[in-house]
């Protein structure tokens, strides 16, 4: 499985290199997508595609965000809505490696705390998987899951919810 984004443009006049780059790698049940990096409005599409190649070859995937440099809300609707798609599958995502002045979203929406967190990959690939909550907040029934499987079938919807047309 390759999840690889596109090399960054060149360095701006400010010198300041914006981006983003993702990789993943398989190690046991688990895929690891690192994401080194922006996570804003601008790479959140990459950012989803990775992570819906991911989901689709793992129901455990583990987000190491160690070398992200910013993180915004648009970041935070891909993560949610991947994590809504591997609850409702019986599967997880954890954060790894988070570091709370560039990803202090997840703080501030209560991310870190609904979501397995921990210091490293390492420490992540050792925990045992935690159970699988009852409900994610915003949960659609299951007749409304299944159908959605069947959309992932072929593509998933964007990130932001709108219907395609």
């Amino acid at each position: 499985m390759s999840c690889v984004a596109p090399a960054l443009g060149p360095v701006p006049a400010g010198g300041r290199l914006e981006g983003i780059r993702l990789s993943t790698e398989r190690r046991g049940d688990s895929v690891i997508v690192t994401v080194r990096g922006d996570l804003d409005v601008v790479t959140s599409g990459q950012f989803d595609d990775c992570l819906t190649q991911a989901r689709r070859a793992s129901s455990r995937i583990i987000l190491d965000l160690a070398a992200v440099d910013f993180m915004d809300t648009s970041s935070l609707a891909v993560i949610v809505g991947h994590w809504k798609k591997l609850v409702a599958a019986g599967g997880t995502i954890a954060l790894a490696g988070a570091r709370y002045r560039y990803t202090k979203a997840l703080w501030i929406t209560g991310l870190a705390d609904r979501l397995p967190n921990y210091e490293s990959v390492e420490q992540a690939l050792s925990a045992s998987p935690p159970p699988a909550p009852v409900a994610v907040a915003g949960d659609r029934e299951p007749a409304a899951l299944a159908a959605d499987r069947e959309i992932d079938a072929v593509r998933d919807p964007p990130a932001d919810g709108a219907i395609p047309g």
